[in-house]
């Protein structure tokens, strides 16, 4: 068990997807390009990349592009096969039960959950 002060520290997040590709050499994992909302000191938009070993439930990762989906964007950037990962994909189940989170509505990237 966690204490609501610890739950609170996670911060999930909606992206919209931008583009999405199978890490070479790999089986399970895919590298997305996600719009969370978030500009650099210059004004210009700034997508993080997000590595998630969901390749076995996406059989084309172009499906992906443009879906709003549920990240965890709080978490200490991590290096998967050679590619800094800024996030981690909020999803559920496995196998058969395996989905996406996502919003029943648009809303805008970067949207945080509560």
């Amino acid at each position: 068990m966690i204490s609501i002060d610890e739950f609170s520290k996670i911060e999930v997040r909606v992206g919209t997807v931008k583009s999405a590709e199978r890490v070479p050499e790999t089986d399970k994992l895919l590298k997305c390009t996600v719009d969370f909302g978030e500009v650099d000191t210059e004004g210009v938009s700034s997508p993080r990349t997000i590595v998630s070993g969901i390749a076995a439930y996406v059989e084309d990762p172009g499906t992906l592009v443009g879906r709003q989906l549920a990240y965890v964007t709080n978490l200490e950037p991590r290096v998967i096969k050679g590619i800094e990962s800024n996030g981690m994909l909020f999803a559920v189940g496995e196998g058969d039960t395996f989905a996406f989170l996502t919003p029943d509505r648009p809303v805008p990237p970067g949207t945080s959950a509560h």
